[in-house]
Order: C-alpha cells, then sequence, then structure tokens
C-alpha cells in the first residue's frame, strides 16, 4: 500500500508534507503534488501535516478519487522531487475549500 494525494492539492500545493517525508518520496508539478508510489514507505507522516487533507493511504482514498493513483504513479515518473518545503502559493488559501479541482492541473 502507498500514500495517495488527491484534488484537494491542486492549487494549494502547501508543502508542509515534504518536511516530515523521511524517504523524500513527493514530487512537485506546477501546481499540486504527488508521491512516488515506489519510494512511499506508508509511515502516514505526512497524512496528518497536509491543512487541506489531500492524503490518504490508498486502501482509504474515497471512490471519487481513485483515478488519483493512476495520476500520481504517472505524475511521479515525470515530476522532480521537492525535499524541502516552500510557500504556498498566494491563493492557496481560496482555493482550499474549492471542489473538483480536477480540471485546473498542470502537468
Amino acid at each position: 500500500m502507498t500514500y495517495i494525494v488527491s484534488e484537494p492539492c491542486i492549487k494549494c500545493k502547501y508543502t508542509d508534507c515534504v518536511d516530515v517525508c523521511p524517504v523524500d518520496c513527493f514530487r512537485e508539478g506546477p501546481n499540486c503534488l504527488v508521491i512516488d508510489p515506489d519510494e512511499c514507505i506508508d509511515c502516514t507522516l505526512c497524512v496528518a501535516e497536509c491543512p487541506v487533507e489531500a492524503i490518504y493511504a490508498e486502501d482509504d482514498l474515497p471512490k471519487d478519487q481513485h483515478h488519483f493513483i493512476a495520476l500520481n504513479a504517472d505524475l511521479s515518473k515525470i515530476w522532480k522531487p521537492i525535499v524541502e518545503k516552500k510557500d504556498a502559493p498566494a491563493d492557496a488559501d481560496e482555493w482550499k475549500d474549492i471542489k473538483e479541482k480536477l480540471k485546473f492541473l498542470e502537468r
């Protein structure tokens, strides 16, 4: 099992999770993060750190978010690792409660 970054991360891209990851499994895209499933060790540390509750164990991922399993796997192969916390986008707080953000995902 691995952990998955889901839709709430899009356009928010808080990086609190990156600071606690002991294996540097997060990858950074233009407006979202993903987890490399081959690197994740299922430690659960990132889950509590995410201010928008975007990180789930694969088995606990809501059904309407299951497509993020493949997205995390695919995008983690092309996006670069992120190993240090960065400032969130200036408008992140405006996006945190917005639903259905997949159309805004930048690859």
